[in-house]
């Protein structure tokens, strides 16, 4: 019998839904987020600004300053006492009586008729709390600088930023559990923040096993193929900021397998292995994690990606850390890799870093052709994604989909996702879209 959990289904026939898998999985993860909390006090690593970039943001980042930190024009125009647009007459008319810059403020109090020339960013002066844009005034001179506007044009208050409008200090700038982008760095950099708490990486083992694998500088003999996959994990990783821990190609025999996996349980959060998850292939496998672990071995109704195993590893003797180490077994063909590492792998390492935001932002997008789709799975379609004449987005898969065509990924830009019960897509018809590459 497989080994199994109340949190974690057996292996099932007909194969699991990807979403209940899903739900298990991030069951397991809140499992061992509560156990490593009452186990180990949570600490966060104080990190320069600019080392960091996609890591995890420990506790709030409270402003230490009100943004911005007094009221300012929005715009460049005439600042002014907008209790003058009451007065009688369809037309404003005031003196101006000097500039004020970002950085220069302008230091004397303006009095009822009088205006400041002032640029976006600047100060507002004494006695000013309206702000009429430089395109719609009327400038006019008798011997002393003056300007004309219609008064129905704004009302008092107008293009004003209030002291503390954006951010009050004291005020959470940027919440915990955010994954950092540029746009937060630029945010703490302009609060004056040089450090920030953030949540220690988490330690990621890697390895491939199969006997017909090669590492790369070393010539292929009949029926070997060169490790791609380990490859193809260090990236998706390295984008998300982890610590890897590069096991390297394991033979299939029950003795290196094991060792393997205990040398990595010893030093790492997560260990991902890809092959030897088939259904028949090597059954000393299962053998091993019973042996080592909580690890079930599932088939999951996803193309590509079917087989797939799940689980914990026990704390390995005379380990100074006792938390469990979570497990995923990944296919080996090397788009099933990266498409199970997208849909399961990636949310459940961020979830167990502390990120709040684990699930990728999909859209929609309009089928160039007909894509042939089996109901009763899901599946996940290399495409590109692009747009038709009239700026709507469109999609149009790679060509061939086979789990083994690693071009169909480096081709792609996007994955197109049909769902469970969808079946065939019509041209035209529109589709969800995940997109490779972030924004921002």
């Amino acid at each position: 019998m497989e080994p199994h959990s109340p949190n974690r289904p057996p292996l099932l026939n007909p194969a699991l839904p990807v979403e209940k898998a899903r739900e298990a999985i991030a069951d397991l993860v809140k499992e061992l987020l509560e156990e490593a909390q009452k186990q180990t006090p949570l600490t966060f690593e104080l990190t320069p600004l600019d080392q960091s970039i996609n890591r995890i943001l420990g506790s709030d980042l409270l402003s230490p300053i009100d943004v911005p930190a007094a009221d300012n024009s929005a715009m460049d125009g005439y600042a002014f006492d907008g209790a003058c647009l009451k007065d009688d007459g369809d037309l404003a008319r005031l003196q101006i009586v000097g500039t004020a810059f970002a950085g220069k403020p302008f230091d004397k109090v303006v009095s009822s008729g009088q205006c400041v020339k002032i640029m976006t960013g600047a100060l507002m002066p004494a006695g000013c709390d309206t702000v009429i844009p430089q395109e719609l005034i009327i400038e006019s001179s008798n011997n002393v600088a003056t300007i004309e506007f219609e008064k129905k044009l704004l009302k008092a208050g107008d293009n004003r930023r209030l002291r503390g409008e954006d951010l009050q200090k004291g005020k959470a700038a940027v919440s915990a559990g955010r994954i950092l982008r540029p746009s937060d760095l630029g945010l703490a950099a302009s609060l004056g923040i040089k450090e920030l708490p953030l949540r220690p990486q988490l330690k990621v083992a890697i390895l491939s096993s199969g006997d017909e694998l090669r590492p790369l500088g070393e010539p292929l003999s009949t029926g070997t193929i060169y490790d791609s996959n380990r490859y193809s994990l260090i990236g998706l990783l390295n984008r998300l900021n982890f610590k890897i821990i590069d096991c390297g190609i394991v033979r299939d025999d029950p003795a290196s397998l094991k060792k393997a996996f205990c040398d990595a349980a010893k030093q790492a959060d997560v260990l991902i292995s890809s092959g030897g998850v088939s259904v028949g292939e090597a059954d000393y496998t299962k053998q091993i994690m019973q042996e080592l672990g909580d690890v079930g071995f599932w088939k999951i109704a996803m193309r590509p990606g079917r087989p797939m195993a799940f689980g914990t590893l026990k704390p390995v003797d005379g380990q100074a850390n006792k938390k469990r180490t979570l497990f995923f077994g990944l296919p080996g063909n090397p788009v099933a890799v990266m498409v199970t590492f997208y849909q399961f792998v990636q949310s459940a390492l961020l979830a167990l870093n502390g990120a709040s935001q684990t699930e990728p932002t999909l859209m929609q997008a309009i089928a160039e052709a007909p894509i042939r789709k089996k109901a009763g799975r899901t599946e996940f379609q290399r495409a590109i994604l692009g747009r038709n004449k009239d700026g709507r987005p469109t999609v149009r898969l790679t060509g061939s989909q086979g789990a083994g065509i690693l071009r169909s990924m480096s081709e792609a830009n996007c994955f197109v996702i049909l769902n469970h019960e969808q079946g065939n897509v019509a041209a035209g018809e529109w589709v969800d879209v995940a997109l490779f590459e972030g924004l921002l």
